[in-house]
């Protein structure tokens, strides 16, 4: 079965946002959720994935195939990419959403991205904090 795990800045306004509206909107938990700067993140991603704050990263973690050494197969997708991914696990309305938003050439979807992601701070402000599950959240939550 594959997992999808949304990365995020657990420190980020936007971002926590962002997880609010996918954990209210994904009825049959396909999605979890882990911040670039916990465990899950170093164990799964690459250095530069994690400390690239200004991304959202999805990883797909995928099972071994058949007559693999048995390892886990991870596919990352970042910035616009992450964001239409994760809109496709939340049902067929939302899938059709992200399919009409990657109609759009990926330079122009991540330029947007990228200018939001340049101000997040400014426009949704910055937790003191990491974002905590609340505790019927937890178990949608990776370390």
């Amino acid at each position: 079965m594959t997992e999808t795990i949304i990365f995020f800045d657990g420190y980020c306004g936007l971002c926590s946002g962002v997880v609010d509206f996918m954990i209210e909107r994904d009825h049959e938990h396909r999605l979890r959720y882990s911040p670039l700067q916990g465990e899950t993140a170093k164990t799964l991603l690459s250095e530069s994935e994690r400390t690239d704050l200004d991304t959202v990263v999805v990883a797909r973690r995928l099972p071994a195939s058949a007559g693999s050494s048995g390892h886990l197969k991870i596919e990352t997708y970042k910035k616009s990419d992450a964001i239409f991914v994760a809109l496709r696990e939340l049902g067929p309305g939302y899938k059709t959403l992200a399919n009409l938003g990657s109609v759009f050439p990926k330079l122009i979807r991540n330029a947007v991205y990228d200018l939001i992601a340049k101000n997040r701070f400014t426009l949704f402000g910055r937790r003191e904090t990491c974002r905590a599950p609340s505790k019927e959240e937890r178990t949608l939550f990776l370390p």
